[in-house]
């Protein structure tokens, strides 16, 4: 379970996040929404620990994220190729993640086997550093090292950007099914308001960093979120 507490990040005068409680439960499908600068990308950096909030905490499974590791084990995450180790080659990257989290090699094969699909042939095998890869394959590689963990917890910001269609419905595909086969808490940050409706559970509105609505998809319809965004 994640929990939010208080929390608030101000930059200066502006405020970029103000969220005053949310939770989200174990295995719940989670997509947060939002103009830019509404402080989807603010509130997963938070959640991450890689910047400090100027008031509140974050909880998963009730342990302050600031003030311990533990949770890092478990979490899998990917918000923008500053994750990524520029100077590997995928296959190295994967491997390096793999050394960290523990996989043995043939349970690492095993599962980067099954992300080919979306990685392709190529990019998995390619002897290009990742700095030298377009957007679109260090997107997908870094998604994928996320994955590789079989994580308790995965939060991806913007997952659906940079990827052609047949990569989007791929991803797409992957994700619904690790929302129905494990018990893993999934967040989802897009611009993309039907995919985050086709996968997710439950799915939160923030503007100006708080939150506006908090919406379940079997109660409203994908035009009913369409309509918050529409211009008259």
């Amino acid at each position: 379970m994640i929990e939010i507490q208080n929390l608030a990040k101000i930059f200066g005068n502006h405020t970029a996040l103000n969220i005053q409680s949310l939770t989200i439960q174990t295995g719940e499908c989670f997509g947060l929404v939002g103009n830019n600068g509404a402080g989807k990308t603010t509130l997963f950096r938070c959640l991450l620990d890689l910047i400090e909030p100027s008031t509140g905490q974050v909880l998963f499974n009730n342990q302050k994220v600031a003030q311990s590791e533990h949770w890092k084990a478990y979490t899998g995450s990917y918000l923008e190729s500053n994750f990524l180790i520029p100077f590997l080659t995928p296959k190295e990257y994967f491997q390096f993640v793999a050394n960290v989290y523990g996989l043995d090699k043939p349970l690492f094969e095993k599962r980067l086997e099954s992300y080919v699909p979306l990685l392709t042939e190529e990019t998995v095998t390619s002897k290009k550093y990742l700095r030298d890869l377009s957007m679109g394959n260090q997107h997908k590689v870094g998604i994928v090292a996320a994955l590789l963990i079989q994580p308790q917890i995965l939060i991806l910001d913007e997952p659906f950007a940079n990827l052609d269609p047949s990569s989007q419905m791929r991803l797409k595909k992957i994700l619904i099914e690790v929302r129905d086969s494990a018990n893993t808490t999934i967040l989802i940050s897009s611009h993309d308001l039907n995919y985050v409706y086709e996968i997710c559970k439950r799915i939160v509105i923030l503007e100006n960093g708080a939150v506006i609505q908090d919406i379940n998809p079997l109660e409203s319809s994908l035009e009913d979120l369409e309509k918050y965004f529409s211009i008259e």
